[in-house]
């Protein structure tokens, strides 16, 4: 695959996913404000837990084991486990999911070609994508259930 290909979808497409996030509430109206702050509660949620777990593990990046240069741009210093990126996007995803299906589905879609795209990419071990996928999801329920009770839809 491309390297220009591998580095949009694992750096930019989740830009793309927020940038659709605020087209969905501002311009089309298929979310609520209420919904925008779950997702971004959830995201930031799921990125801080993911942040503080690279500390806990503090494993290696695979471009830094196999010596293969990695695609994209990464801090090389920053743990691979878990995925700060598969988090965030799944955190969104599941959120958009939560609150209307049809979108969700492209959403959820989106969160996994990045994480694809960052095994591709050479910065992470499907492993680590599965961890942040695992923090993602959670995170949107956790703060669906606690903080953003809604009708599904």
């Amino acid at each position: 695959m491309n390297k220009i290909i591998i580095e949009f979808f694992a750096s930019f497409l989740i830009w793309l996913m927020f940038a659709g996030l605020i087209v969905l509430w501002v311009i089309d109206g298929k979310i609520k404000k209420e919904q925008v702050i779950h997702a971004l509660v959830a995201c930031f949620f799921a990125w801080l837990a993911s942040v503080t777990l690279k500390e806990v593990f503090q494993t290696t990046r695979p471009f830094l084991v196999d010596g293969v240069a990695a695609l994209t741009l990464t801090i090389p210093q920053s743990g691979a486990f878990p995925s700060n990126h598969a988090a965030v996007a799944f955190a969104l995803a599941t959120t958009i999911w939560l609150h209307n299906r049809k979108v969700g589905w492209l959403y959820l879609a989106c969160a996994v070609v990045i994480g694809a795209a960052r095994v591709l990419a050479n910065v992470h071990y499907p492993v680590d994508i599965l961890g942040g996928v695992t923090l993602g999801i959670i995170s949107a329920f956790i703060f669906e259930k606690i903080h953003f009770p809604v009708k599904r839809g």
